[in-house]
């Protein structure tokens, strides 16, 4: 594999997708742009999602503390309470556990398989991108810069803020850290 700028009669990923004219290297090289945003959009979901399961977990927990246990624990109403002060900000679930709206949790199994599925999703695309930026070709490593760009321009914009928990993914871990 060598570096190269070759449009016509250049093979990729298979021998039977071969670029036969300009204007098919022209739409191969709209599809990686596509793809590398494509790669963001699906970065930006798996985000979002996380940042719903914690939102989420929080109202829950909240919505706990402030009723002073589960709504079908009828000891919490006849005992006034007891260890769980209404109002109060840890509560104990229906297995007893601690609730805290500001603890980490850990999502149920289809919660799970969905973020799973996100992150299989952004791994299977990332692949396919560097599969294509193994051949070399000038001009698709400029494609994908291009869609790296205009993929983090637009679904990397989001609100900033000063507290690391609302720019965090929430344990969303990145497919090709390695490669930016």
């Amino acid at each position: 594999m060598l570096w190269n700028w070759n449009t016509i009669d250049a093979c990729f990923l298979s021998q039977s997708w071969k670029i036969n004219s300009h204007g098919a290297f022209a739409a191969l090289c709209l599809g990686v742009i596509t793809l590398v945003i494509l790669l963001e959009f699906l970065r930006r979901i798996a985000k979002f999602y996380d940042k719903h399961l914690v939102r989420k977990h929080r109202l829950q927990a909240g919505a706990l503390a402030i009723a002073g246990g589960p709504p079908n624990n009828p000891n919490a109403a006849e005992s006034g309470g007891g260890s769980q002060d209404r109002g109060s900000l840890i509560a104990k679930n229906g297995d007893g556990h601690f609730v805290s709206p500001h603890a980490s949790f850990q999502p149920n199994a289809y919660q799970q398989m969905i973020r799973a599925l996100l992150h299989t999703l952004q791994f299977a695309v990332a692949y396919w991108i560097m599969l294509l930026a193994m051949y070399y070709n000038g001009y698709i490593i400029i494609c994908i810069f291009i869609g790296a760009f205009l993929g983090a321009f637009i679904f990397g914009w989001e609100r900033l803020g000063v507290h690391s928990d609302e720019t965090a993914g929430y344990g969303t871990l990145d497919p090709t850290a390695c490669c930016g």
